[in-house]
């Protein structure tokens, strides 16, 4: 396996994680507001921004340690040159990924439409971009794979 795809399977990975981490510690701290007050949308767009965060630097230290491991098992540098064909295989996963989000986006504004409850529009939107992002993975692996 490539570094490429290793790094692949980690921000899929890692996305996972952390995005079930997140969901579990909110269930398990806030539970009578995860759906007590369904018109309380300060709730949940506190849990976004404070999840983007949490995200970002746990991501970051996922990856240190991930480039210390591979270091010291394979030896393997992870400072590579990216070529035209990792730019293209990025660029098609990118593209992939937004659509998947968009038709998350147009899901959870369908669900408001229908009358779901109004947080029923955010856990659809994140949802939508866990999808998303591993919609991304999926295409680079696709692609680093077949050859691109």
């Amino acid at each position: 396996m490539s570094i490429q795809e290793k790094k692949t399977v980690l921000n899929m990975t890692s996305g996972w994680v952390i995005f079930v981490a997140y969901a579990f510690y909110l269930s398990q701290n806030y539970s009578e507001e995860l759906t007590s007050t369904p018109v309380d949308i300060k709730f949940w767009a506190s849990a976004f921004l404070i999840l983007i965060p949490v995200s970002i630097v746990a991501r970051i230290i996922i990856h240190i340690i991930f480039a210390i491991v591979t270091k010291v098992a394979t030896d393997e540098d992870l400072n590579y040159k990216e070529d035209e064909r990792d730019k293209m295989i990025q660029l098609r996963s990118v593209r992939n990924s937004m659509f998947m989000f968009a038709a998350g986006f147009l899901l959870s504004m369908v669900a408001v439409v229908m009358d779901a409850q109004p947080y029923m529009m955010f856990v659809i939107i994140a949802i939508g971009g866990l999808m998303a992002e591993t919609m991304e993975g999926l295409t680079a692996l696709y692609y680093y794979r077949r050859g691109f």
